[in-house]
């Protein structure tokens, strides 16, 4: 599948950007513009999707991943296991 095999990172819009954007420290201040640019590189990217779903099935739990920080994807991960409990 495409999702495991990383193909997908290839064609990334973050794969010419600088790093340490996508991977803030702390949660104020410069953080807060480190994740906004991030968020803008993922903006128009073609595997933002692709890269979203691999960071939630291989628990990314540091950085911003296909356009969702931390926090986002924590908030994603427990709507999905609220959906899969009320729905199986």
């Amino acid at each position: 599948m495409l999702l495991e095999s990383g193909v997908w990172r290839n064609t990334a819009s973050c794969r010419e950007a600088d790093p340490t954007i996508f991977f803030p420290i702390g949660s104020t201040g410069r953080a807060l513009r480190q994740i906004a640019a991030a968020k803008a590189v993922c903006l128009d990217c073609s595997v933002k999707e692709l890269c979203l779903e691999f960071a939630l099935k291989t628990n990314q739990d540091s950085g911003v991943w296909g356009g969702a920080s931390e926090e986002e994807r924590r908030q994603l991960r427990r709507e999905r296991n609220r959906a899969r409990r009320n729905f199986g």
